[in-house]
């Protein structure tokens, strides 16, 4: 099969010719459709997130935005066949921890990733291999395609779950720290649950590409002081904070943006430069009683509820697909993101 391979750091993937992956008796083999190419690939891509763990041996293949049709099953599959279209959760669980059996396999005491840890191939290749396949896969309605899968495997499920962390009443007013991937996801979403969103960037073209997705209001953090406008804008702050990049900036912008009782909720993780250490201003939190939750993917259960707002039509991930590549472009977006000059998602369809 054909791959794009990561060998060594902030070099050009290599594209390649890898040995289609056999199915174990619990485990399918996807035919990849489409896959997203995340700023999660673009960080391992630079070699980050040792410190939490993420280190894997190389050479890999990345990608964990996966949409695809199942093209072999193991022996003990009970739940597909082949034909279904499937997505799968960039983290994939055991089934049988104490978190899995509770509804939480998104936190999973042996969650793996594709393409982000050792051993475990991702989707920027033409098939990927799925383990324990009855418990990690998620069936495709009808009417949502391999494209809009690849839309929300990680960004867009991750901002789902964020808003559903950041809970609240319609109405309520929610800031998006960071216009990226998950920032135009998160945006969308709230302003589709009725809330009343700002957007915050740096970018001005990726502002109206917010107001375009529901972004009721927007703050370029280059021109303003970002605390200050949205609580000027709300009459007091936010009622929740969504930090959706990872900078020790926004982190604190997003804590210092938020009313008496609010919410602060992290999705982005950290580059190098915090090495995932932020100083925060702990005695507002007492004083103020804020909450900081933090926010990683979307539990499994919880994809019955994102698919039917998808297949409903009250959310449209694809809105967000700005381009789509071949694999052998894959490399050109990498370069891009280190110099933040993408938009939305760009997600491979030529394999």
């Amino acid at each position: 099969m054909k791959a794009a391979v990561l060998v060594k750091h902030r070099d050009p993937l290599k594209i390649d010719e890898l040995p289609t992956p056999k199915p174990g008796p619990d485990d399918v083999i996807l035919k990849v459709e489409a896959c997203g190419i995340c700023r999660s690939d673009w960080h391992a891509w630079q070699g980050d997130w040792s410190w939490i763990g993420i280190s894997p041996e190389l050479p890999i293949v990345p990608g964990h935005e996966i949409g695809g049709v199942v093209e072999e099953v193991g022996s003990n599959v009970k739940r597909y066949r082949k034909g279904d279209a499937v997505t799968v959760p960039f983290h994939s669980a055991c089934g049988h921890c104490e978190y899995c059996l509770k509804g939480q396999p998104n936190i999973c005491e042996n969650v793996v990733i594709f393409g982000l840890s050792t051993g475990y191939n991702g989707g920027y290749a033409q098939y990927v291999l799925v383990r324990n396949a009855d418990f990690n896969l998620i069936r495709l309605p009808e009417n949502v395609d391999g494209k809009t899968a690849a839309a929300i495997g990680c960004r867009y499920m991750t901002a789902y779950h964020g808003v559903v962390r950041a809970g609240g009443k319609p109405g309520d007013w929610v800031a998006v720290h960071g216009a990226g991937g998950v920032g135009l996801s998160a945006v969308q979403i709230a302003a589709a649950l009725g809330k009343n969103v700002i957007a915050v960037d740096i970018d001005d073209a990726k502002l109206e590409k917010a107001k375009q997705e529901g972004a009721v209001a927007v703050v370029n953090a280059k021109r303003d002081k970002v605390p200050e406008a949205i609580k000027e804008i709300t009459k007091g702050g936010a009622h929740a904070s969504i930090e959706a990049l990872g900078v020790r900036e926004t982190t604190t912008n997003s804590v210092l943006s938020l009313r008496r009782g609010g919410r602060h909720v992290q999705i982005g993780l950290t580059t190098k430069e915090e090495g995932g250490m932020v100083p925060l201003p702990v005695d507002l939190f007492t004083a103020m009683e804020l909450e900081f939750v933090g926010s990683f993917g979307n539990p499994h259960p919880d994809y019955a509820g994102l698919l039917a707002l998808i297949a409903q039509g009250k959310l449209n991930p694809k809105s967000l697909i700005s381009r789509e590549v071949s694999l052998e472009e894959v490399s050109d977006v990498f370069r891009a993101m280190s110099e933040f000059k993408t938009m939305g998602f760009h997600v491979i369809t030529r394999f």
